[in-house]
């Protein structure tokens, strides 16, 4: 298989001619084990596959793109390496298309965190790759997307959209603001809040699952 990033792959249970696929982004300085930890609980007919992102940071630590502090202690982000994985991910659904027998229309992106801000970015780059997204814990940088996506079709675009109340890494009023940008591009948005932290709780796995299988 000739494929450009490093992923875990579970298998469907339930194999059909072609299956349907949710691929998992992790967040920043963690790795492709991270939200495969989710995969034995994710319905049974999906292709799961947890990808690594293409920046190493540490041992065992990746990032889709440098956040990097100025003298004043502001966070930026790497804009350019941004827009490198968002191109990279949407070849690397087309790779998976061609070497597993993934259902084209019927492709599900599952970010957390840095990940979340990158699905964001290929899906609305992409709308004709990516059916459904679920961004937890995230945001939508519109800088990050094609310069072009306003003027894309979103008519099959779904997305669920979580966030913590108390996340100290992503303030929850960065995915608030997300939500009516989204939703004035005619995207079909459920938008959910927990009162965690920076992290996924067991009651918005359960919403997501439950919202993917709706």
């Amino acid at each position: 298989m000739n494929l450009t990033l490093h992923h875990l792959v579970r298998e469907p249970k339930i194999k059909l001619d072609k299956n349907p696929l949710l691929l998992l982004l992790h967040g920043y300085g963690s790795n492709e084990e991270d939200l495969f930890s989710f995969a034995k609980q994710l319905p049974d007919e999906y292709y799961v596959i947890s990808v690594r992102a293409p920046f190493d940071l540490t041992i065992g630590s990746y990032a889709w793109y440098a956040i990097n502090f100025d003298a004043d202690e502001n966070k930026f982000s790497d804009v350019g390496q941004a827009r490198a994985s968002r191109d990279i991910i949407a070849d690397f659904v087309d790779q998976l298309i061609t070497n597993y027998a993934i259902d084209a229309d019927n492709i599900t992106l599952i970010g957390f965190s840095q990940g979340a801000i990158l699905s964001y970015a290929v899906a609305l780059s992409y709308p004709e790759k990516i059916k459904r997204l679920v961004a937890m814990s995230g945001y939508l940088n519109t800088e990050i997307a094609l310069n072009t996506f306003a003027n894309n079709d979103f008519s099959d675009l779904k997305i669920f959209a979580s966030h913590g109340t108390d996340d100290q890494v992503i303030p929850v009023d960065w995915a608030r603001k997300s939500i009516p940008i989204l939703e004035s591009l005619g995207i079909k948005v459920l938008y959910k809040e927990y009162p965690i932290g920076h992290g996924v709780a067991p009651q918005n796995f359960f919403d997501f699952k439950n919202w993917l299988q709706s």
